[in-house]
């Protein structure tokens, strides 16, 4: 079952404002969103920080890997002047306060655990840990529709998101349906199955929501296949053309 917003931004402002920075939600919530998706990775020295890539140099100025940095060095970092000259000097945020940030201003998250390659369980437990901290009282008030529901494409990082926080629900991220895709989402435990549209049949979509699974898409542009997709039984989406596709759309 979904109990989550069905319409969600892209990495926080989708293409209107650089990915995965406060300045991508706060130019979310001027559309109207008050859900997003973004992506998350340790920093060297075990911190989460909210970042795509585990490279340097196409988001954040520099070179480099993230696994050799520490999060401050990282936050200290300009994320904002390759989307333009107004963003110049926006920070790398740190997973903790801009999980905060989001919290305080009503917007629901889906957290993508996005590992640094070779850190995936790590990954998945600090994070899941630290989500579980701040919605702790949401938690126990069985209020789950306020708590972020984590994602991975790494089965390790969600097996280990489990393990650390079992509380905070998974969904199990992957390209296309493989043939055992419901037992190794229910392995996980998984609330949800998250998916490429473009990948995505009806009568695969059917049989996720036929098993139970909670179906998601990824990153859907167009209001026609917004429309599709929703016919099908898909339960929700993210789109980065925030312009095009409220959040109240369908």
């Amino acid at each position: 079952m979904w109990s989550y917003p069905r319409i969600l931004a892209h990495r926080g402002g989708g293409t209107l404002a650089p990915e995965n920075t406060v300045a991508g939600v706060r130019r979310g919530m001027d559309a109207g969103y008050r859900a997003i998706e973004f992506d998350v990775m340790l920093a060297r020295d075990g911190v989460p920080v909210v970042l795509h890539d585990p490279e340097l140099g196409r988001t954040v100025a520099g070179t480099g890997s993230v696994a050799d940095m520490d999060a401050l060095d990282l936050a200290a970092r300009d994320a904002g002047s390759w989307f333009g000259p107004d963003y110049e000097g926006e920070p790398v945020p740190l997973f903790v306060e801009f999980a905060q940030y989001c919290k305080a201003h009503g917007v629901w998250m889906n957290i993508e655990i996005k590992p640094v390659p070779g850190h995936d369980a790590e990954t998945g437990a600090v994070v899941a840990r630290l989500a579980a901290a701040l919605f702790a009282d949401e938690i126990a008030a069985g209020r789950v529709g306020q708590v972020p529901l984590l994602s991975s494409f790494s089965e390790t990082a969600l097996a280990a998101a489990r393990e650390a926080a079992p509380r905070v629900p998974r969904a199990w991220l992957t390209e296309a349906l493989p043939p055992d895709w419901e037992p190794r989402a229910r392995a996980l435990d998984a609330v949800a199955i998250h998916t490429d549209h473009t990948r995505l049949t009806a009568s695969g979509a059917a049989q996720v929501k036929a098993a139970g699974f909670g179906l998601f898409c990824y990153t859907v542009n167009a209001p026609a296949r917004v429309r599709e997709l929703f016919g099908w039984g898909v339960d929700g989406l993210c789109t980065d053309r925030i312009d095009l596709i409220p959040p109240d759309f369908f």
